[in-house]
């Protein structure tokens, strides 16, 4: 039985990929700061919870112990704390690497982002492409994914813009709405894992995971909206009044939006061509128009109640 740590495995992509390892007959261990606790068993028994920060060696050295694969999907989209994009991002992902070098596993798997790039005007962009960097140069056939805005039935930007879009009398099209995305499920996203762990020929490979299609954010906002029966107004926000209303917010904790995420949506998310993707490793990536309605469904219940 192969056993594969997954550092992250707690979150949104995590829980997808975790049962789809799991029910693939491998043994999966989840490694996060707040591991889940409860009195029942998991449902399926081939996966163990274990506490781990990343940022704590003898702890990411004890998750790894015993493992074949190690998958990191750490990431974040604001700081806080010590929760920090070059702690977690570079400094995380290079300790990850390093132990998974140092134990002998025989194989890395690390969740980048497409937009990653050492001159990005987001920081966190620019942390995940200082974090490719540290983790190539501890585990050199690492094998890297950069994926696109990921969607699901439980992901953040869908469920979160239609809960707002529902509330709120106005949407801001930030810096015009024109940044351009190429959604993918995260069925297909985990379907691509998997398809990486089974092929010796992924590693030392950087994939570029996305969608069929390019949409771009004012797109998206008015599927949202159409979607779910809503007509709130789209309020154009130019990228200097965003960044200012950014700074004002994120010093609020749990803060709705912040600066360094208004300069996420200056660079595109969509793949380059320049590699290889899903199509490569034998995935169809399925479009969102038959998968996002289904599950936007109940806010279109709550507002015919």
């Amino acid at each position: 039985m192969q056993h594969v740590t997954v550092f992250g495995g707690s979150g949104f992509i995590g829980r997808h990929l975790v049962e789809h390892l799991a029910r693939a007959g491998v043994s999966v261990r989840v490694a996060a700061r707040h591991p889940l606790t409860t009195a029942e068993p998991p449902r399926l028994a081939q996966i163990q919870h274990v506490a781990a920060d990343i940022l704590d060696d003898a702890a990411v050295q004890a998750a790894i112990q015993g493992a074949d694969t190690v998958i990191n999907l750490v990431g974040i989209l604001s700081q806080a704390r010590r929760q920090t994009f070059t702690a977690l991002h570079e400094e995380g992902a290079h300790r990850v690497a390093a132990s998974a070098r140092r134990l002998g596993v025989r194989q890395l798997v690390h969740m980048s982002a497409l937009g990653a790039s050492r001159t990005a005007p987001a920081l966190a962009d620019r942390s995940k492409a200082a974090g490719e960097a540290a983790v190539r140069a501890a585990f050199p056939e690492v094998t890297i994914i950069r994926p696109s805005l990921i969607f699901g039935s439980d992901d953040h930007f869908f469920n979160g813009f239609a809960a707002r879009a529902r509330r709120l009398p106005a949407l801001p099209l930030i810096g015009g709405g024109r940044t351009r995305f190429q959604p993918v499920y995260v069925e297909d996203v985990v379907a691509g894992v998997g398809a990486i762990l089974a092929n010796p020929a992924s590693r030392g490979q950087t994939y570029e995971f996305g969608g069929p299609r390019v949409y771009t954010f004012k797109e998206l906002l008015e599927f949202v909206c159409a979607t779910i029966s809503a007509r709130p107004l789209l309020v154009l926000l130019p990228f200097w009044a965003a960044e200012l209303l950014g700074g004002l917010l994120q010093v609020f904790p749990d803060a709705p939006l912040t600066r360094d995420q208004v300069r996420l949506l200056r660079t595109d998310k969509v793949v380059s061509g320049s590699e290889p993707t899903l199509g490569d490793l034998g995935v169809k990536p399925q479009a969102l128009e038959t998968i996002v309605p289904e599950y936007l469904a109940a806010y279109r219940q709550v507002g015919r109640g």
